[in-house]
C-alpha cells in the first residue's frame, strides 16, 4: 500500500498542538522539530501520559535540532501539511535575518510540500505577520487562502491551541492564523 501522509511541525514548543493533531489524525505520521530540550521533554512526558491513560500516541517522530536542517534533509514532495506556530519574532531589525520565514526557507517548504499541501503559520506579533505575508504572497509557490479578515484573525476549529497562544491571549495581544496552499507543480 501507499505510505501514510507526513505532517511537519517546526518548533513545536511544549508539544500541545503536535500531540493534539497526532491524536486527531492517527492515520498521519508526524515529525516534530524542536531545538530546545525542555520542549522535547514536555512532549515526551505528554506521550508517556497518553500511554499511561491507555491512549498511546505512536505516530510522532521527534527531530531535536534546527528546522532548517530538517527541511534540507527531507525528500521532495514528502510533506502533506506544515506548521510554524508562534516562532520567535526577532523584533529588532538587526535580528530579522534570524526569522524563520525567509526566501530560502520558503523555497525549502515549497520543495518538501506535496501539491495542494497547506502551510500554516501563527503569530501574535503584528510585524512578524506582515513579514510573513510579504514573503509568502510574493513567493510563486504559495497562495494565501484568506478570503476575508476572519480567515486570518480567528483560529480554525481544526487547529488546536498552544500555550504560546494562551499567553498572547492573556496579554491581550492579537493572534494571526495564516494558511497558504502549495500550488501544483508544472507538468
Amino acid at each position: 500500500g501507499s505510505a501514510p501522509p507526513i505532517w511537519l511541525e517546526v518548533g513545536f514548543g511544549g508539544g500541545e498542538h503536535l500531540i493534539a493533531q497526532a491524536q486527531a489524525h492517527p492515520d498521519v505520521g508526524f515529525i516534530g522539530c524542536e531545538p530546545f530540550l525542555n520542549g522535547v521533554t514536555k512532549l515526551l512526558a505528554q506521550i508517556d501520559d497518553c500511554a499511561a491513560a491507555g491512549v498511546p500516541v505512536a505516530n510522532i517522530r521527534i527531530f531535536k535540532g534546527d528546522g532548517r536542517q530538517l527541511l534540507e534533509a527531507l525528500p521532495m514532495a514528502s510533506v502533506g501539511r506544515a506548521f510554524l506556530l508562534f516562532p520567535d519574532p526577532w523584533p529588532k531589525t538587526r535580528h530579522h535575518k534570524r526569522r524563520f520565514v525567509q526566501v530560502d526557507t520558503l523555497d525549502q517548504f515549497a520543495r518538501v510540500l506535496v501539491d495542494d499541501a497547506e502551510l500554516r503559520i501563527a503569530t501574535d506579533h503584528s510585524d512578524y505577520c506582515r513579514w510573513a505575508l510579504s514573503h509568502l504572497v510574493r513567493h510563486p509557490t504559495f497562495n494565501w487562502l484568506a478570503e476575508g479578515p476572519a480567515d486570518w484573525r480567528i483560529r480554525p476549529a481544526d487547529w488546536p491551541a498552544t500555550r504560546y497562544e494562551a499567553k498572547a491571549e492573556a496579554a491581550g495581544r492579537a493572534r494571526y492564523y495564516l494558511r497558504f496552499l502549495r500550488v501544483c507543480r508544472a507538468g
